[in-house]
């Protein structure tokens, strides 16, 4: 399984004004290195990838309210190089509580991604992620 695993892929992060945000990374030396938007059921939620502190942060701006307090990153990200591989793996080592019956495939967004979640013990959301395009990968 470790074979398929190349790090950390990112940190999703709620926002409730997604611009304020950015602003205040790229203030601390954050870039942007990427912009999107994706519908969900309430309406369209605002993405942002930026550059910071050596890590990747997702920004997220939800069409709904979200809880703001302790629990606004949502989940983590695993960069994977082949997520039918790797989702096979988690599966085959026991893991049955993935969110979707299929992995999402999103051509447009970032470059091109396709991505699946599962869920931890404790309910923690993990997403393996494959980048379709290698410069955008989040590294």
């Amino acid at each position: 399984m470790r074979e398929h695993f190349q790090g950390l892929g990112h940190v999703a992060v709620y926002t409730q004004d997604i611009e304020k945000s950015i602003a205040f990374y790229e203030n601390l030396g954050g870039e942007v290195r990427g912009r999107g938007a994706v519908n969900a059921p309430a309406g369209e939620k605002k993405l942002a990838l930026v550059l910071f502190g050596g890590i990747t942060l997702e920004l997220i701006q939800s069409p709904t309210d979200m809880p703001m307090g302790e629990g606004n990153v949502p989940h983590f990200a695993i960069l994977v190089d082949d997520l039918d591989a790797a989702a096979a793996e988690v599966r085959a080592a026991g893991v049955d509580s993935f969110l979707t019956p299929e992995k999402k495939v999103l051509p447009d967004l970032f470059g091109g991604l396709q991505n699946w979640f599962f869920t931890g013990p404790s309910g923690e959301q993990i997403e393996l992620l494959q980048m379709l395009q290698r410069e955008m990968a989040f590294t």
